[in-house]
């Protein structure tokens, strides 16, 4: 595809599956003398949002490089272009911080600490089904956010291990996490529950609970234990026909979380250590990890691909935004 303002580019990194790369990459187009300015982009994304939308449910990212988008102002101006509504980070688990308009900071956990391949909110009841991601800085090394396509770690995990992949499907999974009273940006999993649910008030932090389908068990400490489940850890795509690896099943430890009991089969047993190291490997080998470059925006069907956050050297700033 080329127009007036945007062609298909290709870099090093994609992956090709059934001859669609992964992800698609959107530069300027290079015989075009208007400049590649934000309200470009935005006027753009506009007039070409029905190809956009096509464009994404055929390779599940989309990757825009090369545009002049330089301020978190910028970026609040793309993710408003979209049309998407917009979906309140309620329930999640992440440090954020509310930057300009619908633009949030990632999450805030120290650079140097790797963040595990998930699906935003797969513990909630409802999750964000489109993902948007800007570089604002660079980082000077690493911080790449790996993606991958879900039905293939799906697959691979069903071919290798069929009756682990069956009792997913049959009971689920079940999230038992230590909140902090206050967040803790030590921790990729340190929001604690004051912001988790939006008041200070442990009553009215029930309601919201229960709003959300999470149960709430007071410790002595002031921290909470929220319990989400049985959820399902494996979805069907409608929209595509295939099941999803639709699970945050690896990742979820900190100090005051043991991942043997944080993460468990809705049945209340444990998860197999052994597969879940697989589990991992899989979805190391069929990732792409793109260094960012300022400017970029990245565009993720949430209910299509899986993201990580690699550590990194700072100065590194990604914000993000997060649609219904």
């Amino acid at each position: 595809m080329a127009d007036h303002h945007l062609t298909e580019t290709q870099i090093p990194q994609q992956i090709n599956y059934n001859s669609v790369p992964f992800p698609s990459v959107l530069s300027p187009n290079p015989t075009t003398t208007v400049p590649c300015s934000a309200s470009l982009l935005v006027e753009t994304i506009k007039t070409k949002k029905p190809f956009l939308d096509s464009l994404l449910h055929k390779t599940g990212a989309v990757l825009f490089r090369g545009f002049d988008i330089k301020t978190a102002e910028d970026f609040n101006d793309v993710v408003e272009a979209f049309g998407y509504e917009d979906l309140p980070y309620v329930g999640g688990t992440a440090p954020r911080t509310n930057v300009v308009g619908r633009v949030y900071t990632t999450n805030e956990s120290p650079p140097d600490q790797n963040i595990g391949f998930h699906h935003e909110m797969a513990q909630a009841p409802e999750s964000p089904s489109k993902l948007l991601f800007f570089c604002e800085v660079a980082p000077a090394s690493g911080g790449e956010t790996p993606i991958v396509l879900s039905h293939i770690v799906y697959e691979r995990m069903r071919q290798k291990y069929p009756e682990f992949v069956e009792k997913l499907e049959k009971h689920g999974l079940i999230y038992s996490h230590l909140l902090r009273e206050n967040d803790d940006i030590s921790s990729p999993i340190g929001r604690g529950w004051k912001s988790t649910f939006s008041t200070a008030d442990k009553s009215v932090a029930e309601e919201r609970a229960a709003k959300l389908g999470i149960k709430l068990e007071w410790m002595e400490d002031g921290g909470v234990k929220r319990i989400t489940g049985p959820v399902p850890a494996i979805r069907h795509d409608k929209s595509r026909q295939r099941k999803i690896w639709f699970t945050s099943m690896i990742g979820w430890e900190d100090a005051g979380n043991d991942p043997v009991n944080t993460i468990t089969f809705g049945d209340g047993t444990p998860l197999p250590a052994d597969i879940c190291h697989d589990c991992l490997k899989f979805l190391e080998e069929e990732c792409v990890a793109i260094p960012w470059l300022e400017g970029d925006v990245l565009l993720i069907d949430n209910f299509s691909v899986l993201h990580s956050r690699r550590p990194s050297k700072p100065p590194r700033r990604v914000l993000a935004s997060l649609c219904k």
